[in-house]
């Protein structure tokens, strides 16, 4: 946690113990200069003083001085500066500063302790998932002095470069200083390099312990040390944090070197900082006017014109525009928008809300609860702090890594990974700015990740071209492949007449005219994933989603009530909007549920999903259909629903004269589901954990309103380490999902198992799947890289 605990020097310093320590040095300014130090450390840290105030204090005698260099103050200006903090002590903490070293050691030890709560500490193990009640350690340990003179002084020294991964000399030194100068930039150090000018003999001595550590630790090391009177004094050494280029880099540099071997480069570098590398990024150097900042739903940067519907954003994107799509919160019908859209920005929402999961799924990036913000779609214009009104049109820019929105256009970078992975894992062209050099370091690891792992990734893909990108990424194969997606956008009105049918034979009609539309669809997946396997999702969603919106139609039949009209459809469709309307609809007519109710319904999608297989077959495909039974709880509805499957199968293969060959299985998403795994298997072919809804109906959550209402709460109070949606929930619904694996396997040992939920691309995610034996983790196609890589990782970490 560098730079997160707190550090007291110069402890056991008071008014007799200073003239001491003056007269052994022979330097009284040195020993008094020392003293203040403590005075004003201890102050800050100890006693919880402001440090404006001795700040305020440094300032003045620099001052009275003439002079802005604290080393132009002499003996006699630092013992006046130590009886002036002394001062400030009585004044701030209520008590003289304590003159007993014993005690001052005592409070100083308390501190470090405490200083394991900070805010900043608790902050930093929520980002690193460092767990709490670890504790921490106090180290004690004698002074050596980097303020003795100009022979003297302290510094920090890399190994390598801790930004690009470079070998070389880097650090920084300062002269006639304490550690604390280096860090707080009170004064302006010298590269690390202009130490063999000052003082060869320990620049070489350094250099030799450098190569020394970094040959012992086999990696990156970050340093600090200090120069006493001419000789060089090792404080502290640990393996130093990098960026995500650097980590790549190093670990294939440490290859080369024979220093490691490639399965314990991969275990050097994670997921999370390949998915850094993968997102594209806002030039550091470019200035910006920051309006807003809201959750970092899904990383990169996003430039475009502000438009306030997806009816818009397509029509601008098509004609070449970019655009963020700027809502209150997104819904189902909003996704052509946010495909066309550069990036997505709410007001409301948080990480697991639709926006947030269909953004990270199409790789967009996203903003969300962006609460500063005032979206009024009704006048298209969004009201930022400070009286800033931002019209549809006008151009911002959103960075979905820090959650951070800018007024006008901040320059973008691109990611050379991005367009390695596109290449379908070739093309390891130059790139420009070392970029060749990163990409070729991402491959090695790559290669040798796919090389040793044991579980497969596939990719939850709706569309032929998301299909055709997870396959270029590396994916083998479709996990989950939802088909309501299916029925969005100009097919709506056709899913409409559908509800709104009032017999069975008008129902069979308007199932009839969805079939070729989904059979089409499905020919392009299965050519896309030809000779891979394909799980498809039959239709899981309440059928109100297919609907408009119970207040809003309402409203316009009131009106048009008011103004003595008939709207005959609009009143038939309230009706049906009423007789469908669930308290809890995700917990009521939804899934395996549908296929048992409405007839036929689950019938035609198997029938489009088979004749497509058929005539995928006839044009020499080798298509590989896994047919998946959404939200089962009982073995009883999943033999209902195969059932009907294998009588259209047979009809299919009559009227085609082709063999078919495909797997029946069902998604575990109930804890019901996992406790009688043992039954659901027999009839089963395949387990899909669907950990989504197998986290909300385990915790009780409804996700769509828990995280705005008290996540943030329980993430503040430790109550969760990360949110349950994020990263897979080990002790409760991980263990649910070992019981119906281990149940499943003992009467079907050869079921295959997967996991198709967002937990299928979290990297901690990923090895708990692969420790429990799963075949596959299935994960939005961007993520697919990171997952095979954690896979990697997973497996050589055995």
């Amino acid at each position: 946690m560098p730079g997160m605990m707190e550090t007291v020097l110069n402890i056991g310093l008071n008014d007799q113990s200073v003239r001491g320590l003056a007269a052994q040095a022979g330097n009284e300014r040195f020993a008094f200069d020392s003293y203040r130090r403590l005075i004003q450390m201890f102050g800050k840290t100890v006693l919880d003083i402001d440090g404006e105030h001795f700040a305020e204090a440094l300032d003045a005698a620099k001052h009275a001085k003439g002079s802005t260099n604290d080393l132009d103050l002499d003996a006699e200006d630092l013992r006046k500066l130590v009886e002036t903090f002394k001062e400030v002590v009585v004044k701030y903490a209520g008590r003289p500063f304590p003159q007993d070293p014993r005690e001052q050691m005592d409070l100083a030890v308390r501190a470090v302790f405490e200083s394991w709560n900070t805010e900043r500490a608790v902050i930093y193990r929520r980002q690193e998932r460092i767990p709490g009640d670890l504790g921490t350690a106090v180290t004690v340990c004698s002074m050596v002095f980097g303020n003795l003179g100009m022979d003297s002084g302290t510094g920090v020294a890399f190994t390598r470069d801790p930004a690009s991964g470079a070998q070389g000399i880097y650090g920084d030194y300062l002269q006639n200083a304490q550690g604390e100068d280096v860090v707080a930039g009170i004064r302006n150090t010298v590269p690390l390099a202009d130490l063999e000018g000052i003082d060869k003999r320990c620049y070489d001595q350094l250099l030799g312990i450098m190569a020394t550590l970094e040959g012992h630790y086999r990696d990156l090391c970050d340093i600090e040390f200090t120069i006493e009177n001419g000789k060089l004094w090792m404080l502290q050494t640990r393996v130093g944090k990098r960026t995500a280029a650097a980590a790549f880099r190093i670990a294939t540099q440490l290859v080369d070197q024979g220093l490691i071997g490639m399965d314990e480069a991969i275990q050097r570098v994670t997921g999370a900082q390949l998915g850094q590398l993968m997102f594209p990024r806002f030039d550091d150097s470019a200035k910006r006017k920051p309006i807003a900042k809201g959750m970092n739903a899904s990383p990169g940067a996003a430039v475009g014109k502000v438009v306030f519907d997806s009816y818009t954003a397509v029509k601008w994107h098509r004609s070449g525009e970019q655009v963020i799509l700027v809502r209150r919160e997104t819904n189902p019908d909003d996704l052509n928008g946010m495909i066309a859209a550069a990036g997505i920005l709410t007001s409301r929402g948080g990480k697991t809300s639709h926006a947030a999961v269909v953004a990270r799924g199409m790789g967009k990036t996203c903003v969300c609860g962006a609460e500063q913000l005032d979206v009024d779609t009704k006048n298209r214009v969004v009201r930022a702090p400070g009286g800033v009104i931002i019209k549809e049109g006008d151009v911002i820019s959103i960075d979905g890594t820090s959650g951070e929105v800018f007024l006008g256009e901040v320059p973008v970078v691109a990611s050379p990974v991005v367009e390695y992975f596109e290449t379908g894992l070739g093309g390891l062209a130059d790139t420009g700015h070392g970029a060749d050099e990163l990409v070729a370091a991402v491959d090695r690891v790559m290669r040798h990740a796919d090389g040793i792992r044991r579980m497969s990734v596939r990719a939850n893909a709706d569309t032929p071209e998301d299909a055709a990108r997870a396959r270029r990424f590396g994916a083998q194969g479709i996990g989950l492949c939802r088909t309501e997606h299916m029925f969005l956008g100009e097919r709506r009105q056709l899913v409409e007449r559908l509800i709104l049918a009032d017999t069975d034979e008008e129902q069979a009609a308007e199932l009839a005219n969805l079939l070729p539309l989904q059979r089409e669809d499905f020919v392009g997946i299965l050519e896309a994933m030809d000779g891979l396997p394909v799980t498809i999702r039959l239709l899981d969603p309440p059928l109100h989603e297919f609907l408009p919106d119970i207040t809003e139609l309402s409203v316009r039949v009131a009106v048009a009530e008011s103004r003595g009209e008939k709207r005959e459809g609009d009143l038939r469709m309230l009706q049906a909007v009423h007789k469908l309307h669930e308290q809890n609809p995700m917990l009521g007519l939804r899934g395996v549920r549908l296929g048992v109710v409405i007839p036929g319904l689950f019938e035609m999608q198997s029938r489009a999903i088979l004749e497509a297989a058929a005539q995928r077959i006839k044009a020499g495909g080798v298509p590989r259909v896994e047919i998946m039974v959404p939200l089962v709880a009982n073995v009883q509805e999943f033999e209902t629903v195969k059932q009907a499957i294998i009588q259209v199968a047979r009809d299919v293969r009559a009227e085609t004269g082709v063999h078919l060959e495909f797997l029946v299985g069902t998604m575990i998403e109930l804890p019901r589901a996992a406790l009688t795994a043992d039954q659901i298997a027999e009839p089963a072919e395949f387990f899909s954990f669907g950990t989504n809804d197998l986290t909300q109906t385990t915790w009780g959550f409804s996700r769509d309103d828990v995280e705005a209402a008290f996540f943030s709460a329980y993430l503040e109070k430790g109550i969760f380490g990360v949110s349950p949606f994020e990263s897979i929930d080990v002790e409760g619904v991980g263990e649910l999902v070992k019981i119906a694996a281990n149940k499943g396997r003992s009467k079907r040992p050869q079921l295959k198992l997967g996991v198709c939920g967002e937990h299928g691309g979290d990297p901690d995610s990923v090895h708990f799947f692969d420790h429990v034996g799963l075949d596959y983790v299935s994960c939005s196609p961007f993520r697919v890289p990171i997952a095979r890589l954690e896979s990697g990782r997973s497996t050589g970490a055995a």
